[in-house]
This record gives C-alpha cells, structure tokens and sequence, in this order.
C-alpha cells in the first residue's frame, strides 16, 4: 500500500482550520510509532556469538552471561513473573533465528513458559539493564526437531516486570 503524503490527503478534503488539524492528529497517530515499539532494525550479529569471552558471568548451569548496559531498576523478576522484553537470538555461526526487534511490540511472557537459560538469565536482570546471554543446549531447545541447535547466543532487554499474581489463600 502507497501512503500519500499528509499534506495530500489533507488537500483533497473539504474541512474547516479545526477538522483538518483534527483529522492530521488523528492520521498522524496512526502511523506514528509506538513509544514502546522496538525498533525497526536488527542488531548486528555480535562478534562474540561463537563462545562467551572470559570476562562474562557464568553460573553453576553453564549460562554464560554480560551486562551490556546496566539497568535502573531494583527489581529482579521471579520465575511466574510476566515480562516486556526486546530481544534477539543467533546460532554460533551467526545466524539470527528470531527477534522482536520490527515486529511492532515488545515481547511479554510468564519466565516459567520460556526455556531454562532465559527463565535463569532474566532473573540476574533488572529492569533497563541489555545483557547477552550465552545459553547451551541443555538449556535452550536440548536437540528438539525443528528448533535452532546448539549453543544459542540472545541480547535481551528487560523493559519491565508484572509481578506473578498471588495464590489464593485457603
């Protein structure tokens, strides 16, 4: 689809001063971008997707992650929590298989419904803080027909957390 320019569109209707500035706010709008929108381009393939460097984070599970940017957050979600992220994942010989950069919103999902390296890998985050995480096998997709093998490398960035609802109480 063509989109003419807004100065077009607005010649061609036959509005008072008040109508057409109404009708440009609200065509406007529409086509604006979201605040939270991601946005439009992928990231670079990192230089590091083939192994972490030595300077990254590793935990007892072999996730190996690094803060790229610190958050500003205090709160570090917990694993029923719901949470707004961008992100984007490569194989070792960096391919991107999937990313919610370009797709119009953020990514948002309870942590317990994602594979183990997120779940474990978001709750080190804080809310604005971009962290790459080297996540192995056995904590991704464990060799699962029709999803990207081996070591996966993501750049996440936690936007926010809504916290789990409590259990109701007997």
């Amino acid at each position: 689809m063509r989109l003419r320019p807004l100065p077009a569109i607005l010649s061609g209707m036959r509005t008072t001063g008040v109508l057409a500035a109404l009708a440009a706010a609200v065509l406007l709008s529409t086509f604006a971008p979201a605040a939270d929108a991601p946005a439009s381009k992928v990231p670079d393939t990192p230089k590091d997707v083939a192994a972490p460097p030595a300077d990254a984070d590793k935990t007892a599970s072999g996730l190996a992650t690094k803060v790229l940017r610190p958050g500003t957050g205090t709160q570090h979600p917990g694993p029923t929590d719901r949470v707004s992220v961008h992100y984007a994942g490569w194989t070792t010989d960096g391919k991107l298989f999937d990313s919610s950069y370009g797709q119009g919103a953020p990514a948002s999902f309870p942590l317990n419904r994602m594979i183990p390296g997120w779940t474990e890998a978001l709750q080190l985050m804080v809310p604005g803080e971009m962290r790459r995480m080297w996540i192995p096998q056995e904590l991704a997709y464990k060799g699962r027909p029709g999803r990207p093998a081996g070591m996966l490398v993501f750049d996440v960035e936690l936007l926010s957390i809504e916290p789990a609802p409590a259990p109701p109480q007997p």
